[in-house]
């Protein structure tokens, strides 16, 4: 009897806590998005003309402005400006780091054949028998790969669970196991720390699941 309503209570939890954390996640999101609204002018702002608060408008208001932003991108306008932005951001220390850093993670993302993470593959580091994931960024050029006298390539190690920063590891392109899992996966199972999984990827069973 014990044991069933113990079965019976981790069957609750298993079937309850994710429901609840996502509802939890999504409300914080969907309020993140409704406060975009507080800065239109009060003759714009949908809660002036409703009765009630409509949670989910700033959702909307967030897409319809991205959309926007994408037009006007890829307008003649668009691609005058851009460049031209970001130029000036190249220009501002601190600012740049992080706006190219936070541009490449969204590339590789969401962009299909971008120059950022071409692939994901496995290093054995930082000693034998074990493994990090990372990304393959291209084949090292210049004075490095000139002093090196095997074919170095460039991955990008990113750290759990901020993927973010990491470290960036020149390797011998033999030591580099290409794995076909995409981009948008390995991220993942990198920001999870290993518990999520991609779906029909894992072949083999590791030794302390079994």
């Amino acid at each position: 009897m014990k044991a069933r309503i113990k079965n019976y209570f981790i069957t609750g939890l298993l079937a309850a806590i994710p429901i609840t954390v996502t509802i939890y996640i999504l409300k914080i999101f969907i309020g993140i998005m409704d406060s975009v609204l507080n800065y239109l002018p009060l003759k714009f702002h949908p809660d002036t003309y409703l009765p009630f608060h409509v949670p989910g408008l700033g959702l909307i208001a967030t897409a319809v402005v991205i959309f926007i932003v994408g037009v006007v991108t890829q307008s003649l306008l668009g691609r005058k400006l851009v460049p031209f932005g970001e130029w000036t951001i190249s220009k501002i220390p601190v600012v740049r780091n992080i706006y190219l850093g936070i541009k490449q993670l969204v590339e590789a993302v969401f962009v299909q054949n971008s120059k950022g993470f071409k692939r994901v593959v496995l290093v054995e580091a930082p000693r034998k028998d074990m493994w990090l994931v990372g990304f393959l960024t291209g084949v090292t050029e210049g004075e490095v790969q000139d002093k090196t006298k095997k074919r170095v390539v460039n991955v990008f190690v990113p750290t759990t669970p901020n993927p973010t920063t990491g470290l960036y590891l020149l390797i011998p392109e033999k030591d580099v196991i290409t794995l076909d899992m995409s981009v948008e996966d390995a991220f993942k199972l990198i920001m999870s720390a290993g518990i999520v999984t991609p779906p029909d990827k894992l072949t083999v069973t590791p030794q302390c699941q079994k």
